[in-house]
């Protein structure tokens, strides 16, 4: 859940008394219920016009609490709807503007799967074109990734949403310069992990009681949950002995 000061304030102001944030301190509030968000994220959701924070004389940005309301607004319809930033902007300034807008999909049409009262999308597999739009990507840079195998489309085309998050994530690393074949050893290595996985659950899933293939599934994704947070203080603490 995201964790948010008491109080409102408009976009891009701070109420009364309101203290306002630092970037990081935002990132510190938005990590609970996104944990994949960066500083470089919000920066860039901050370029292409999606939020509007003070700053201060010396530059420095500064959230109010409608500021971080309103990027976990923008990460949600990103996360659970695969919509564009163009869209979302649109949407959120019809909102602003004090419009009763239904909440878009990823081709531009009202979202029938949007339900209000849960906030979340059911939608389980999207097309190619959804997709690009979610990456914000063209055909060339998903035919690159498809080519080195960090996107793979299922049998009849579709992806499911693990594709949508790989794909974000190969285009934001792709603006540091870091190409799909120097992701290589980063899918190669998340096989050999997912095979760790698969050596411990693989009897689970062969059993004949249907408690113990579901306790199986559950196994592992606790697994690949410890995985993936064994593998990011890996790389922190690779990191630290770098710059030492």
């Amino acid at each position: 859940m995201l964790r948010t000061p008491t109080g409102g304030a408009g976009h891009g102001t701070a109420a009364a008394g309101e203290r306002a944030m630092s970037i990081g301190t935002v990132l510190l509030q938005l990590r609970d219920e996104f944990p994949e968000v960066t500083i470089s994220k919000i920066r860039f959701l901050e370029a292409e016009g999606l939020i509007e924070p003070q700053r201060t004389p010396s530059g420095y940005r500064k959230f109010s609490t409608a500021d971080v309301e309103r990027l976990a607004q923008v990460l949600r319809m990103q996360r659970d709807h695969y919509l564009p930033l163009k869209v979302i902007r649109e949407h959120l300034e019809a909102l602003a503007r004090g419009e009763q807008a239904a909440l878009p999909s990823a081709g531009g049409q009202a979202d029938p799967g949007w339900d209000q009262e849960l906030g979340a999308a059911t939608a389980a597999r999207i097309g190619r074109s959804e997709l690009l739009a979610a990456a914000e990507a063209t055909e060339e840079q998903l035919d690159e990734w498809e080519s080195y195998g960090l996107i793979v489309p299922a049998a009849g085309g579709s992806y499911d949403a693990e594709a949508v998050t790989v794909a974000r994530l190969v285009a934001d690393l792709g603006r540091f310069g870091l190409e799909p074949r120097h992701l290589r050893a980063v899918k190669a290595a998340a096989e050999r992990e997912a095979g760790l996985v698969e050596q411990v659950v693989a009897p689970l899933r062969r059993h004949r009681n249907p408690q113990t293939r579901a306790h199986a599934e559950a196994t592992a994704k606790e697994l690949a949950e410890l995985s993936v947070r064994l593998h990011a203080a890996l790389v922190q603490t690779a990191l630290k002995v770098s710059f030492h």
